[in-house]
Order: C-alpha cells, then structure tokens, then sequence
C-alpha cells in the first residue's frame, strides 16, 4: 500500500476526476493531499518492517497512517482505487489486531515525551507567527521546517523502538552463575560469562544459564550456555520463547558445533565466520621454518633484556597493578574497552586469572597478557593483550611464546588465543594451523 500511494502521488490525476475535486475543495487542498500521500506512502514502506514483527505500536501508527492516507487519496484527485485499498488494509488491521502482540519499549516514553513537547513547539511557533509576514529571512523559514522533520522523525523512532533490557545483575544470580562456570565451564568461552555487562537466564531449577545482551532488538548469546547437559535444551527453548513474546531477534556469539543441531532446531542458521586457535603447550616449539619469525621476535626481546613474570590477580601487589593499568590507558587510548564474548571487562576484580607480564631491563611493565581459566581448570583462554607504545617489535609474540611455556611448566592441556578469523580459509593445504 505505501509503494501503490507514492506511486499514485508522483502520477497525474484522471482529468474529470481532479476537475470535479478542484471545484469542490479550496485550490491548494489537492497538491497538498498529493504530498501528503507521497510522505504516507514512505511512512507506509517504514512501518512494514516493524509491522512484520509484530510490534503493537506500529499497528497504532498504521491505523492513523491508512485512515489519513485514504483522505488524501479522495482528495488529490478522488481516486477511488487506492482509498478503497487503504480500506481494505485498514479492515485486515483490525480483523488481525492481536497478532501485533509486541510491546513498546517503556524506557522510550521520557525522551518521547520530551521530543513531542519541542515538536509541539515548533508547530506551535509556525502556526502562531507567520514568517512571511515578520518578513524574516528564507533560511528561517527551512531551518523551523527542518527542525520539525527532525523531531518528528525522531518521535518515530523511539514511539517504533524494539524492547530493551538494560543490564542487571543481583549479587544472587552472580553468584549463581560463577558457580556454574566453575562446575561446568568446560568451554574455552565460560569464564567470558562472568563480565558484568550481561544478563543472565536461568533454568527452571538454577542448574544452567545463559548469559546474553540485548541490542537494538537483538539479543546477543555470548558463547554456549553453561550447566547441567540435560538442561541445555530446555533452557534454549525457554529463552527463544521469551525472546519471541518481546519481539527480540537472537543470535548466538561464538557457538560451538556441539551444540549445532539444538541451535538449527529453534530456527538459528550457522554461518562460520572463523575458528579458535588452539595450541596445546607440551607439543609446542618454536623450531621450524613455518615459525621463523615467531621466533626472530622471541630472540630479539631475549636479547633486549626483556624478562617475564606470571603471577594470579590475587598475587599482584599495589605496584604491579598500578603498572598494568598505566599499561592498559596508555594502549586503549581513551577509547573504550571492548570483548564482549572473549575478553573480561575489567582487570583485577575476578581472583582466578593469570597476568604473564613483560619488563625491561630497568623493571618497568611494558606489556602484559591475561589468561582465564577454562576446561575445568585444565586449561586457560587469553583475554587482554596490551603494551606501551614504542615498545621493540615482537613483543606481544614474545609473550604469547612465554606463556605457552609457562603453560608446559604448569602441566596446563591447552592455551585458548581465541578467534581466528577465516580460519578455515586460512588453514593450509596439510591441515595444520
């Protein structure tokens, strides 16, 4: 119906139709309906997206849009056709009402309510005070009309906003959930659901969770749920359930194939857009050809005098963690920190992980990695790589290098360094990474 009236706008008329209309209504009425179908039209065309996923506000706004879009139809030229057919959607509107069952979202009725009391504003300007007459100049006149287009088109947007959740965590669920992850966190990606920027969704009985974010009517799962096996489905189901009642799309970050098949059976598709890498530290080395230049940066730090110390957050003293964390600003830059399913977001705050630090000949850290645990403690997943600006060349090698060694000494299975994207693309023709 949107298509079918902009195109009846940017169309001429049947003469003895807009003949009778224009001696009917005031001269200027049947240009202005002609415009006004033309922008209900593309208001139209906005709305069916929202329409299609059942959004209970876009119904309101569809209802008022058909009903003044049939007018304007009459009135530009009295065409029957395309009023008749705005009646017709206006009848199937209301016949299927309550399959636009999704809500608005509440957090969107403040900054409505301000935006609509300056668009008020402004009409109330441009009907009171008449431009031409305080012969005031031209780019007033387009600055007041774009400034209500503006507003307008934002009151739209937060009346047609997808439901929200802001980030909530009870000191009971975390705990709830931290004690999953040490019971059943096997994935590399477990410990990553600790982050404090997620929400969490349990099971009927507490004994799995999945933690999740919800971003502009997406609610992002970050990796696999965690907990008891038996309960991985029905809590997947749950989720898409309720997902479903408040009109979120989902989609699943960093999912592993194990647990394809229940994923494609709620509906998800599988696209792989990369792999993890893995290195198994009792087999590494760094002999080779492959590994030449691993193995140059490695040298090269040795022979700068660059040392490497571990130590578990716990562990670092007052002065360690002030260097880290003039480490961490000077490399982010002020921008903000970002990870979201493979990286923590804060650096001390959990006692369990690793920091594996480099300093130079006179002490001081000049970068640092940290590992979190995974596999049951078993193994470890990097999270944050940082170092100072101007450092040597090869020093985040070198001290991936060193931690893979710690890890041998440790007695550790695997070394998680996350994504790897396009792996599969990148992989060699004899199957080794």
């Amino acid at each position: 119906m949107g298509l079918v009236s902009v195109a009846s706008a940017v169309t001429p008329s049947l003469a003895d139709r807009s003949a009778l209309v224009h001696g009917i209504l005031p001269p200027e009425t049947p240009s202005g309906a002609r415009y006004l179908a033309l922008a209900l039209g593309l208001a139209l065309v906005w709305l069916s997206l929202s329409l299609a996923r059942r959004r209970r506000n876009a119904w309101h706004a569809a209802v008022l849009v058909v009903l003044v879009i049939a007018a304007a139809h009459l009135a530009k030229g009295l065409d029957l056709e395309e009023a008749g057919v705005s009646l017709l959607l206006l009848l199937a509107l209301v016949r299927y009402r309550r399959r636009f069952d999704i809500p608005g979202d509440p957090a969107a009725l403040r900054p409505l309510a301000g935006t609509a009391v300056a668009l008020a504003a402004v009409v109330a300007f441009w009907t009171l005070y008449d431009l031409d007459r305080l012969q005031a100049p031209g780019w007033l006149d387009d600055l007041v009309l774009g400034v209500g287009v503006a507003l307008l088109l934002r009151a739209t947007y937060l009346w047609l906003r997808p439901l929200t959740e802001l980030v909530q965590q009870t000191v009971a669920e975390r705990g709830t959930a931290r004690a999953l992850v040490e019971k059943y966190g096997r994935d590399s990606l477990s410990f990553f659901a600790l982050r404090r920027d997620k929400n969490y969704f349990f099971s009927k009985d507490d004994r799995a969770f999945l933690a999740y974010r919800v971003i502009g009517g997406t609610a992002l799962i970050s990796g696999d749920p965690i907990g008891e096996p038996n309960e991985l489905e029905g809590l997947v189901r749950d989720f898409m359930a309720e997902a479903r009642e408040k009109g979120w799309r989902v989609g699943v970050l960093s999912a592993s194939e194990e647990l394809l098949d229940l994923y494609r059976s709620v509906g998800l598709r599988a696209v792989e857009i990369g792999r993890e890498a893995v290195v198994r530290p009792e087999s590494f080395s760094l002999e080779g050809r492959p590994i030449r230049k691993v193995r140059q940066s490695v040298h090269r730090l040795q022979r700068a005098g660059y040392s490497i110390q571990a130590r578990t957050s716990a562990d670092l003293s007052q002065v360690e963690r002030d260097g880290l964390e003039e480490v961490s600003r000077e490399w982010l830059g002020g921008w903000p920190d970002r990870g979201f399913t493979m990286a923590m977001d804060t650096l001390f705050e959990e006692p369990d992980p690793i920091f594996l630090t480099a300093q130079d000949p006179e002490g001081r850290i000049d970068g640092f990695i940290q590992l979190v645990p995974c596999g049951g403690g078993e193994g470890y997943s990097l999270s944050a790589m940082r170092r100072r600006d101007g450092t040597p060349n090869g020093l985040m090698e070198f001290l991936v290098v060193e931690a893979i060694a710690w890890a041998a000494r440790e007695s550790v299975s695997e070394l998680s360094l996350n994504f790897c994207v396009f792996g599969e693309i990148l992989q060699p023709a004899s199957g080794r990474c």
